[in-house]
């Protein structure tokens, strides 16, 4: 079955556009555990738009208390410290988080919208990526679905890819589009897959969508974030994770 990890960021983002910490995101983040989440992902900027380092300790502590709940950090690890933020690398080292997903997302980018292209990237990886092995991270590349740079991700050593899944949500809007944009998906994870790959999936997954995209083959993990806390505004929290976690359970069946 494949698992469900919530991204928490939009609830901090909430958050800091007030003083105080109301709502506060870490009992938000269990009330998604005790809804049935596998996971939580946070993706901390050093600009602390959302996440802060504060919350990733906390969250680390919450998370670590049970057995089957994953913390995921998610970032860019050649983002310089900032202020108290201290680098990717460092969160990670301080709270022991079970995997660390790499995105490419630069200070001026509203969110991430593409994944490395490791023909470029992948000898400044090579280090960050021995690093967070010896910290015992799984570690998961932010990589959009093309076989070439694929098979540069296996070659650099990682556990698993998350299929920025931005065009695929885009499509879906297009009907004359989803096959073949959905092909071009299914054909990457499971190329990824056969090559020894995890392959995670994130971006713009939702209720509508979802459901097609947790029976690609070898799908382990989905993060969302964005559009399950928009359906909690009508649904509620914890009755938003269910939603998605019944989908991809059914969808598994």
């Amino acid at each position: 079955m494949v698992a469900l990890s919530v991204n928490v960021n939009k609830i901090a983002l909430i958050r800091n556009s007030r003083e105080g910490n109301y709502p506060d995101v870490a009992a938000y983040a269990q009330t998604c555990i005790d809804a049935g989440a596998d996971g939580i992902t946070v993706h901390p900027r050093p600009d602390q738009r959302h996440i802060r380092p504060g919350d990733v300790l906390e969250l680390a502590q919450l998370t670590g208390q049970y057995a089957s709940v994953e913390f995921n950090i998610e970032g860019n690890p050649f983002a310089p410290p900032l202020d108290d933020y201290p680098g990717l690398i460092a969160l990670v080292e301080a709270t022991g988080a079970q995997q660390c997903t790499l995105v490419p997302d630069g200070s001026d980018q509203l969110t991430s919208d593409h994944g490395f292209d490791l023909t470029t990237t992948a000898e400044t990886l090579m280090p960050v990526i021995a690093r967070l092995k010896n910290l015992g991270a799984r570690i998961s590349l932010f990589m959009d679905a093309d076989i070439a740079q694929i098979d540069l991700a296996r070659q650099l050593g990682v556990d698993r890819i998350e299929l920025y899944t931005g065009p695929y949500a885009a499509a879906w809007q297009q009907p004359h589009q989803r096959e073949s944009v959905y092909e071009r998906y299914r054909e990457a994870a499971q190329h990824a897959t056969e090559i020894g790959l995890g392959v995670n999936a994130g971006h713009d997954l939702n209720l509508d969508n979802l459901t097609a995209f947790a029976k690609i083959p070898g799908l382990l993990e989905v993060s969302i974030g964005h559009a399950l806390i928009v359906d909690a505004i009508d649904m509620g929290l914890h009755s938003a994770v269910q939603a998605y976690r019944a989908l991809l359970t059914q969808a598994g069946s």
